[in-house]
């Protein structure tokens, strides 16, 4: 049974499944990797993030000025991971990035759990992002107009908010909103058109789009040495350095939760693993991508941490509102030089760029983890389909640009970051315990780049390390997480079970050895899910429904309180209950369907 949950592929049968297929075309060096690489991190993180974690809120203290070591404490946890990563990518050149290194050493249902889990960083993550380039833009515009004609260039908030957040904080919008049939029209087409437009560039090709990132990634890399400059010759080294205490206002957990926050600013650096395929020499140009874009990345952000809170006292930032930290850097600068509204709009437009580039490279690795999947017959046949002139995964770059645009258009930003962050910081922890499992299952496999200090230390501190971060986020983020798992395990349990190529070549051996003929490759035409399994998908489902539905910030000892209940903790018992029997009845079903596999094997 547990050799049947967590079978495992070998290196030289992944390498193989994509020869097999059609390739993509490798065109990439280690600048253009690197440049993929602060492409990716740089963007809304360091623009947006770092005035909450400096600030904190309602769930978490404020670090102040220590978010400076906020910085280096996640700098150093993503460190540990990017040197697994490294060795991985290096390794194995295949497009799937941690699906695919935990195909080869945790099995096929970690495989499987992990690139959905990916889905939550690349596709999830990227809704808050170009939602947030939505709101960088129109300010923007308002301040582009502001310098040129005097004038702020106003574009209506009803193309650029979703109805949700409309209609509770912004009333006034849903009136000034046209309306067709008595309904407002409320749409974030910003967000929704910078995807499409984006979308249209990935399909273009590879090379175009490392080329288009590294005109943005020089851009935005100015704009932050802007700010840096900008901010010593407004304050002054003396001024900055008063801010600067106290140094942790609130103790180290404000510096950790501050840390937990950030981390999101260093989303990306893994997804420079998506493109192994299209390099010249992956065994090269891997390592030196994702370590030397993470390393340039820390620099830039201990900077511009440490000229931020120099600006802006710890007093002034926790008076801000939630608008004015939503934007810190621009709030930063208006804050010494009012008058400045040029330094300011410089800013914005950095973010702009920054958020783009950040789009892009999680718009390019998404497509690249469904393609790895279905080559394994985890997903369609159709997402392992590549253009026949462009050389790119076109179908899943156009299906996860309708997703992302399409939610982007819908959805507000609350809960994004956490939950992007969640999901991330599992996907490292599973890739940091895959270093060592590989070392002891395949010791002779050629390894361009090795962790160093051996297979242990380092990797092991990575995912203790990431796992520490996880207890920092708020329980919103663990219930929404734990609702995504068990949906992806309804979609395996009823689709990705049944055509696992890995799994049915494990049948094809013994009938072949037998004189019998089967199919290897491809998922044959009439492959069904056994009933125990849709069974399974259909309580995993009930238990995903009840996490999802549990209220926002509640807490499962409220439960145990005495006292009236109360309508939220009526709702938080039903949740609790559909997610307990829905799993319950999910494990035991697809349990007894995989017992009942080998019987008929």
């Amino acid at each position: 049974m547990p050799h049947e949950l967590f079978r495992t592929k070998s290196l030289d049968e992944i390498l193989n499944t994509a020869a097999a297929h059609a390739s993509l075309r490798r065109a990439l060096g280690p600048g253009h990797v690197t440049l993929l690489g602060i492409g990716a991190i740089i963007g809304a993180g360091i623009f947006a993030t770092v005035g909450t974690a400096a600030a904190g809120d309602s769930l978490r203290p404020g670090a102040g000025p220590s978010l400076i070591l906020s910085f280096v404490i996640t700098a150093v946890v993503c460190g540990f991971s990017a040197l697994c990563y490294a060795e991985f990518a290096a390794m194995v050149p295949i497009s799937g990035s941690a699906y695919t290194y935990a195909y080869a050493t945790l099995g096929e249902l970690c495989a499987w759990i992990i690139g959905w889990d990916l889905i939550i960083e690349y596709a999830v993550g990227n809704v808050a992002v170009a939602i947030g380039w939505s709101a960088y833009f129109r300010t923007l515009v308002e301040g582009a107009g502001q310098l040129l004609t005097g004038q702020p260039w106003t574009i209506p908030l009803w193309l650029c908010i979703d109805y949700r957040s409309a209609a509770v904080k912004m009333p006034e919008v849903i009136q000034s909103a046209p309306h067709v049939l008595g309904v407002p029209i409320v749409f974030n087409l910003l967000a929704a058109g910078i995807v499409a437009a984006l979308t249209i560039v990935l399909v273009w090709g590879i090379r175009e789009s490392a080329g288009f990132n590294a005109f943005m990634v020089v851009f935005k890399v100015g704009v932050l040495l802007f700010f840096v400059g900008a901010a010593l010759a407004l304050a002054g080294p003396g001024e900055m350095a008063a801010h600067w205490q106290p140094f942790q206002p609130s103790g180290w957990a404000g510096t950790l939760a501050g840390a937990a926050v950030v981390f999101f600013a260093y989303i990306g650096f893994d997804a420079v693993s998506t493109v192994a395929e299209e390099t010249r020499r992956p065994e090269r140009d891997m390592p030196i991508g994702i370590i030397g874009s993470l390393l340039i990345c820390t620099v830039l952000y201990i900077l511009v941490s440490a000229a931020f809170t120099g600006l802006v006292p710890y007093e002034a930032l926790t008076a801000a509102s939630a608008a004015e930290r939503a934007e810190p850097l621009t709030m930063a600068l208006e804050r010494v030089a009012p008058d400045a509204r040029w330094a300011s709009t410089v800013v914005a437009l950095g973010a702009v760029v920054a958020t783009t580039a950040v789009l892009l490279v999680f718009q390019l690795g998404q497509p690249r983890i469904f393609f790895s999947m279905a080559r394994d017959g985890l997903l369609p046949s159709a997402f392992a389909r590549v253009h026949p002139r462009f050389k790119t995964p076109h179908v899943t770059t156009i299906l996860t640009g309708l997703a992302v645009g399409g939610i982007a258009g819908v959805t507000n930003i609350e809960e994004m970051v956490d939950l992007t962050n969640i999901g991330t910081l599992f996907a490292f922890t599973l890739v940091c315990i895959g270093i060592p499992l590989l070392r002891y299952r395949d010791p002779d496999r050629l390894r361009p780049f090795r962790v160093p200090l051996g297979p242990w230390l380092l990797p092991g501190l990575g995912a203790i390390s990431c796992l520490g971060l996880m207890c920092y986020l708020p329980p919103t983020s663990w219930w929404r997480f734990i609702a995504w798992m068990l949906l992806g395990l309804s979609v395996y349990s009823g689709y990705g079970f049944a055509r696992s190529t890995l799994r049915r070549q494990a049948r094809v051996r013994p009938l072949a050895a037998s004189g019998g003929t089967a199919v290897a490759h491809g998922v044959p035409a009439g492959v069904s899910t056994p009933t125990r399994m849709k069974a399974a998908a259909l309580g995993f489902l009930t238990a995903a429904v009840g996490a999802i539905a549990m209220p926002v910030g509640f807490r499962l000892e409220s439960l145990l309180a005495t006292g009236v209940w109360d309508a939220t903790r009526v709702r938080a018992a039903t949740a609790l209950s559909l997610a307990f029997v829905g799993a319950v009845v999910g494990a035991a079903m697809f349990l007894r369907g995989i017992a009942a596999r080998k019987q008929r094997a």
